[in-house]
Parts: C-alpha cells; sequence; structure tokens
C-alpha cells in the first residue's frame, strides 16, 4: 500500500465506523452529481432537440390540443432534467446528521472509558473524543461540498429547462 493510502485508511480509522458510512454515502451522492453534471452538458442536447423537433413537426401550435401536447412536451423533459436532484438533496441532508451520529458513538465511548477506569485513562478518552469530532467534521464537509455541487447543477437544470420553454413557440 503507498503512503497516501494508508494515511487515509488510518483516517478511516481514526473517525470510527460511521465515517465509512459517511464515505459510502458521498461516493453515492458524487456519483450522481456527476450523472447529472454529464447529463445536461452532453446527452441533455439530443433530448432537446428531439422534443424541438417533434414540437416544430407539428402543423399547428395554437389549439388546447397543441397547448397540452406543448405542457406534456416540457413535464417529461422536466422530469429527465431533474431525475436524481432530490435524491441528491436528501443525500446533502444526511451527511451532518451521519456526522452527528459520529459524534453520539464517540461521545458514548468516552463515556464507556469514563466508566471502566473512572475517568483515569485520558488516552483512550481522547480517542473516543477524536472518534466523535472526525466524523462530525467529514458529514459537514461532505454536505458542504454536496450543497454547492446540488446548487450549480440545479442552476444548469433550470437555465436548460427555461431554454427548451422558449424554444417550444406556438407562432403558428
Amino acid at each position: 500500500m503507498d503512503g497516501l493510502a494508508q494515511v487515509l485508511l488510518a483516517f478511516m480509522e481514526q473517525g470510527g465506523e460511521v465515517l465509512w458510512l459517511i464515505a459510502a454515502l458521498l461516493f453515492v451522492m458524487w456519483t450522481l452529481i456527476f450523472e447529472r453534471v454529464w447529463y445536461l452538458k452532453f446527452a441533455w442536447k439530443q433530448d432537446a432537440t428531439k422534443v424541438i423537433a417533434k414540437w416544430e413537426g407539428r402543423a399547428e401550435r395554437k389549439s388546447w390540443e397543441a397547448k397540452q401536447i406543448r405542457s406534456m412536451l416540457l413535464s417529461q423533459s422536466s422530469m429527465q432534467i431533474n431525475q436524481f436532484m432530490p435524491m441528491i438533496k436528501a443525500m446533502v441532508a444526511l451527511c451532518p446528521l451521519l456526522g452527528l451520529l459520529g459524534t453520539v458513538w464517540g461521545m458514548i465511548e468516552v463515556f464507556n472509558v469514563m466508566a471502566v477506569t473512572g475517568g483515569g485513562d485520558a488516552k483512550s478518552m481522547a480517542e473516543g473524543v477524536q472518534k466523535a469530532t472526525i466524523p462530525t467534521m467529514a458529514g459537514m464537509v461532505a454536505a458542504l461540498s454536496g450543497v454547492f455541487a446540488n446548487t450549480y447543477v440545479t442552476r444548469i437544470a433550470q437555465r436548460e429547462g427555461k431554454l427548451l420553454w422558449d424554444n417550444l413557440t406556438t407562432d403558428h
């Protein structure tokens, strides 16, 4: 194992079991964020072109039926654009909660050491405090990174939805 992997593994051990949960959640959250960024930057252009072509292929676009079809196309496109966004938001909210779970877990360890040793083993108590603070920090950092990424992806999604709405004209 190289030096970086050893340092990372030592950090994960210092943070306790909850840190592994935060790492797994962070991996899934960022996988979904990268998927949305990739989709909106590359694949969405083709999907939007298909929707616009379908709308432009209509002979008339002013009737009630045409407006309903336009509404359906926009709704389906909105679902495509925002596919994993609620899940990403939920994961962002879960990160600090898992951090707090790590805090409780570490403090239970501190109280256990105090009960067993009568409070005389400062090194063991410090390890418990460390296991309490590292997951809290990790949960907050994970949540902050997710908030910034989610804001970025949400803005792109809103912009693309607005552009599609503007392109589905009802001029004839």
